[in-house]
């Protein structure tokens, strides 16, 4: 069995840590239990069960670690990963940013853990894709999509009295639906703790729509529009700056948070008033574990507040050489939006295009956060509060720091999925001014 109770991995630790000869020792635990279920042309492909458990030693002397790794428990192989963990720190050049361990923390128990979710079976699973596949069947469309579901837990202890653990659920559904001549694309993708807020059918009939409404896509003129992005499309286009918000990046000038001239821009007002971002463990839509993989405390804190920057994530070295207090980058990502439906934030545009999706996103300019990617599975034109029609996708080339300017409008948040990632975000639609769409692509 791969999960382990919190006093069995205690347990656990504590016996690795009795074989350790070095001046600093932390060990990190993990495992999880999980099946998935793949399905194509509304038939299932594959399906299986994963069980795994990982024990990772960090052994230290003096500024010198080496790390090894193990999946076995016995206590012959847990003495010889300590000490191979000791060969290679002896071997291993001075860490120049080498940080000493923490020492006991209390952290509260977090709420990651659904038991009906870690319940899920088989059966289950294949339940909930002919759901899908039957709303897929009924639209007369294709569908290609994947389900699965992970129980996991981590626990990290070092020779300086830390002892942390959490359990976690998590179930994922995305699903693509098309059409036979491939001329109609639509795409939805769920994601939470608790399974009992999955409804695969309504998800999939929210692709197919998408999918039937897409057959017939006009070009239009590539060029600056009003857009209404949907959720999971935010989640795309966001995820970089999410993660951006690093205050070494910044003060090396290596992000779009650094400053002419040197450091960075905490603080300042970069964003339309109406941006609120922010991190909180104990989130019910969104959960985390309660603390960071170095055995900090993670705690509600505001990134972006009404636009400006009153946090950035300093790692433990970065903040001893700024004399700052450490602050561990967020473990879950929340954007604040309003009460609006997506169909109010159609009715409010007088021109414009919603944007289901967007894809292949990369890097343009680091230090503007310039982006650049193509829109997908869905693309339609906007006038006089209706959609009128689908309109072929677009290439776009925009900074999310300019978009978050430029906002006009947030609806109602929802949990949606970076597939690219596999991270969930709780993220509104968004209607902004003036995102730039550069060419046009022929792709569905």
């Amino acid at each position: 069995m791969a999960i382990l109770s919190k006093d069995e991995a205690q347990q656990l630790l504590k016996k690795v840590l009795s074989y350790s000869k070095a001046e600093e020792c932390e060990v990190f635990l993990t495992g999880s239990d999980g099946g998935n279920i793949r399905y194509a042309r509304n038939s299932v492909s594959t399906a299986g069960e994963i069980s795994q458990q990982t024990l990772a030693v960090s052994s230290t002397f003096g500024k010198k670690t080496g790390v090894a790794t193990i999946d076995e428990f016995d206590d012959t192989s847990l003495e010889k990963v300590v000490h191979r963990a000791e060969e290679l720190a002896q071997l291993a050049p001075e860490n120049p940013e080498h940080m000493p361990l923490l020492g006991p923390q209390d952290f509260p128990q977090s709420i990651t853990y659904v038991p009906a979710t870690a319940a899920i079976t088989p059966d289950s699973r294949a339940e909930a894709v002919g759901k899908s596949i039957q709303a897929t069947k009924d639209a007369k469309l294709q569908a290609a999509g994947y389900l699965e579901n992970t129980t996991a837990f981590s626990a990290v202890m070092n020779s300086k009295g830390l002892f942390a653990y959490n359990k976690s659920t998590d179930v994922v559904f995305s699903v693509t639906t098309r059409n036979e001549e491939g001329t109609g694309s639509g795409y939805a993708a769920r994601g939470y703790h608790d399974v009992s807020k999955l409804d695969t059918y309504t998800a999939t009939k929210i692709a197919a729509t998408k999918a039937n409404g897409s057959i017939g896509a006009k070009a239009i003129e590539p060029g600056k529009y009003t857009v209404i992005l949907e959720p999971v499309a935010v989640a795309y286009l966001l995820e970089s700056l999410f993660f951006g918000l690093d205050a070494r990046n910044a003060d090396e000038g290596r992000s779009f948070m650094s400053k002419a001239g040197g450091g960075n821009r905490l603080g300042e007002q970069l964003m339309d008033t109406k941006v609120n971002i922010y991190s909180d463990p104990f989130n019910p839509e969104l959960p985390s574990s309660t603390w960071s993989r170095e055995g900090q405390l993670l705690q509600k804190r505001n990134w972006i507040e009404k636009g400006v920057v009153k946090n950035l994530s300093y790692s433990r070295f970065w903040a001893d050489k700024k004399k700052v207090e450490a602050v561990p980058p967020p473990a879950n990502v929340i954007m604040d939006g309003g009460t609006a439906s997506l169909d109010e934030l159609i009715k409010s545009t007088e021109k414009g295009i919603l944007v289901s999706r967007l894809w292949y996103i990369r890097m343009v300019d680091p230090q503007t956060l310039l982006l650049t990617g193509l829109t997908r599975d869905g693309t339609f034109y906007i006038e006089n509060g209706e959609v009128k029609f689908p309109i072929k996708n677009f290439r776009f080339n925009e900074s999310p720091v300019i978009m978050l300017n430029n906002v006009e409008a947030l609806g109602k948040p929802e949990r949606s999925i970076s597939v690219e990632s596999y991270r969930s975000y709780l993220v509104p639609p968004i209607k902004a001014r003036d995102f730039t769409f550069t060419s046009l692509s022929d792709a569905v």
